[in-house]
């Protein structure tokens, strides 16, 4: 019984809660995506779909949200094998088109981050899929060596790996995004088995780093808003017209909902008159804080904490180095992504242009958040997953 227990969980299995999770929270972004965007003069007193689909963006949102699941099963029928072959490929393309991008890409809010595609009538935000490609090579890189940048060129290698596209999409302007990546890579080496001491120098550069920018920012009179969300995050009503207007307006949306909400689809509301900044995409935890109150925010958390167990159970029972590495920093992406989000709507971390997975408005975010998922549960069902009591655990630092 033993061995067929075994074969079994060798053949694998689609992870149905995990989907099942992935899909009601996006289909709750949806609901709120179209509450952020209501015109009650053009969908008062018509159905909930009307409603729902009645503008631009839940309406490409829905779309973006159907086609999803042809990549889940695209990405899922790939074998593990050759995901792993062809991440240099996957790596290389995406750099590629972020040296595109910083030449030739379109400029929205002081950001050259879009490529724009006339075949799919839509702009692309390559640096979202930037994230996958990193997490990819990195795990590729770490899974060669028990003991990963003990060697110099080793961790030459490794720093290109991040340090290219990272470097790139910062001078495009987005550094949300490098911001995840850095939080990623800081995880993935840590349980790759990487020296405790070249991670606590990461931490120590880091801090100095940001000391450095809070520094030059109280210093000067700069006008970067980048620096000014960081100084408005210490002191937002000194900033109200600038960098802290949107941590402001935020706590006020999110503190009007109190317990259980102010109900859907309510004219008159924080976010429907448009007093918080890009609430349909960065912004959009403040819908589910006035529209759903506590309980609605306590719920979608809970969501998210399931999500993130249940990879991390999937990683704690993978044979394969790579494919645990792999999930390691899918986990570590979705996790600082959701952390991040929540925090800067509620004015405990600065504000960045992180959007909350499966929820914001974007179809770049909500593609690569998807395959993202699908690349765990091909790991899943590739049979590199063990049963507990079948074989011992792997070395980990779990």
């Amino acid at each position: 019984m033993m061995m067929e227990e075994t074969r079994g969980n060798r053949e694998g299995r689609f992870d149905w809660p995990l989907v099942i999770a992935v899909y009601a929270i996006s289909l709750f972004g949806l609901l709120c995506i179209a509450m952020a965007r209501y015109v009650p003069a053009e969908t008062e007193g018509l159905p909930l779909l009307n409603k729902i689909l009645g503008n631009r963006s839940s309406m490409w949102q829905s779309i973006f949200l159907l086609v999803s699941p042809a990549i889940i099963g695209v990405i899922v029928a790939i074998p593990t094998e050759i995901i792993r072959a062809r991440t240099r490929l996957v790596y290389y393309g995406v750099l590629g088109l972020l040296m595109v991008t910083l030449v030739l890409g379109q400029v929205s809010n002081g950001l050259r981050g879009w490529l724009r595609s006339d075949i799919l009538g839509r702009s692309i935000q390559v640096s979202e899929f930037s994230k996958l490609s990193i997490l990819l090579m990195l795990a590729r890189q770490l899974a060669r060596s028990e003991k990963p940048m003990s060697k110099f060129k080793d961790f030459v290698r490794i720093m290109m790996i991040v340090g290219l596209p990272a470097v790139t999409v910062l001078a495009q302007g987005e550094t949300g995004t490098v911001i995840v990546i850095a939080f990623m890579f800081m995880i993935m080496i840590y349980f790759a088995g990487v020296d405790f001491r070249i991670i606590l120098m990461f931490v120590v550069l880091g801090v100095i780093g940001i000391g450095a920018i809070v520094a030059y920012g109280m210093l000067s009179e700069t006008t970067d808003y980048r620096i000014l969300r960081l100084l408005a995050f210490m002191d937002p009503q000194k900033y109200e017209q600038s960098g802290g207007y949107q941590i402001i307006m935020s706590q006020r949306a999110i503190g009007a909902g109190r317990l259980t909400g102010q109900g859907t689809f309510l004219p008159g509301s924080w976010t429907t008159l448009g007093y918080v900044p890009e609430s349909s995409t960065d912004a959009i935890f403040t819908v589910v804080g006035e529209c759903f109150g506590f309980v609605g925010c306590a719920g979608l958390l809970v969501a998210y904490l399931f999500i993130v167990l249940r990879m991390t159970w999937i990683a704690r029972f993978t044979q394969d180095k790579f494919c645990q590495l792999v999930i390691i920093g899918v986990v570590s992406m979705l996790l600082f992504h959701v952390f991040q989000n929540v925090a800067m709507c509620m004015g405990i971390m600065p504000i960045t242009g992180i959007p909350l997975p499966f929820m914001s408005y974007g179809g770049s975010n909500f593609i690569s958040n998807i395959a993202a998922v699908a690349l765990v549960l091909n790991i899943a069902r590739s049979g590199n997953t063990t049963a507990i009591n079948t074989v011992p655990l792997p070395k980990m630092n779990f």
